[in-house]
């Protein structure tokens, strides 16, 4: 996969999960209705699927992709919590998208 795809469907894959874990967030602690639960639920197993669409090994796709949702999740900060990000935030989103590329962008390894 080329970086622009794998970057993709990282992104997709971390709003995904997000979404699911931010609906119980707030039904537990806001207060919120209780059927939030289940496109939550929805939205955590669309998570699940996106990881199986990227033909690296299990690990190797979640070390990469952990880097495209700290990138998504600060983005999250910024347009639904509505914090300001800091100039260490989008240093270390950098950093991370930069692991995410070296991750998912090396060369394959022959089996031997």
């Amino acid at each position: 996969m080329d970086l622009l795809k794998v970057a993709t469907l990282f992104a997709l894959t971390a709003l995904a999960e997000i979404v699911g874990c931010y609906l119980p967030w707030l039904v537990l602690r806001q207060g919120k209705p209780l059927w939030l639960l289940l496109p939550g639920a929805l939205s955590l197993a669309l998570f699940a699927w996106l990881l199986t669409l990227h033909p690296s090994a299990a690990g190797r796709t979640y070390a990469a992709y952990g880097g495209m949702y700290i990138a998504v999740a600060l983005l999250w900060l910024r347009f639904v919590d509505g914090i300001a990000l800091t100039r260490w935030d989008a240093v270390g989103a950098f950093v991370a998208l930069a692991g995410m590329a070296i991750i998912a962008l090396q060369p394959a390894v022959q089996a031997g």
